[in-house]
């Protein structure tokens, strides 16, 4: 397969982006299945972000088990939530 530079639009700050054929080939060797969203900037602003001090943590009941959990992000009402416990046992029959 070809690859050829495209310009996509940030999501954040709206500013277009080169989408190179290198990073294209690597995407594609790497198995990602979706273009980045996000100018370099957005990126490495959004990392240094993540990486400062504790995360906020949300209080959910597992789906699972239906013991309280807390969980780094907040929870969607369409999507079930699991403990710790109940997410690695869910996570082992995904690799199966």
């Amino acid at each position: 397969m070809e690859f050829k530079d495209k310009v996509l639009t940030c999501r954040d700050c709206g500013a277009e982006f080169t989408f190179t054929a290198g990073e294209q080939e690597f995407y594609a060797e790497k198995g990602f299945q979706h273009e980045p969203v996000r100018c370099r900037d957005c990126r490495m602003a959004r990392k240094r972000q993540r990486n400062e001090g504790p995360r906020e943590m949300h209080s959910v009941i597992c789906s699972a088990c239906g013991r309280e959990a807390e969980v780094p992000f907040k929870p969607r009402e369409d999507r079930p939530v699991y403990c710790r416990e109940c997410f690695e046992a869910q996570k082992s029959s995904w690799g199966a």
